[in-house]
């Protein structure tokens, strides 16, 4: 069928092709039969690769149309898959949690209670500062800087 169809486009294609440039050599001068002849020969020609390229163009067209198709069917095949697994980690949870249920002691965590340390006593800021600055007033004495040289005594 795809075949009928394309050969019915060539041919419609070359006889458009034919007739325009006949009317343009209708002008110029009067067509002989070997060129006329010529001329549909051409015509076909082209049609035919003409109609290859258009069916190229639509090809390219129905191309993004499949892949989307196909990407909806996957994600689809992906859901499903995701629905089932889902399906099986509840049941294995129901499971879990009714095998845990028949034991009459609760599990309980406890954590060991913390031991804080007494709290030690402070010593009062007043008495280290004292400290700290008698330490400092029983440095030495700065030696004398200005010293003299034997040029400056003479």
């Amino acid at each position: 069928m795809a075949n009928k169809i394309t050969k019915t486009k060539q041919k419609s294609l070359a006889a458009d092709i034919v007739s325009s440039i006949e009317t343009k050599l209708g002008e110029a001068g009067e067509a002989t039969k070997k060129m006329k002849k010529s001329i549909e020969k051409s015509a076909e020609k082209l049609a035919k690769k003409l109609a290859r390229l258009m069916d190229k163009a639509e090809k390219k067209k129905a191309k993004p149309a499949k892949a989307t198709d196909k990407k909806a069917k996957k994600e689809a095949a992906k859901a499903t898959k995701n629905a089932a697994k889902a399906e099986k980690n509840a049941k294995r949870t129901a499971s879990q949690k009714a095998s845990e249920a028949p034991r009459s002691e609760p599990i309980s965590i406890s954590t060991p209670p913390t031991i804080t340390p007494p709290p030690r006593p402070r010593t009062s800021p007043a008495k280290a500062a004292t400290s700290r600055t008698t330490a400092a007033k029983t440095t030495t004495p700065k030696a004398d800087t200005t010293t003299e040289t034997p040029a400056e005594t003479a």
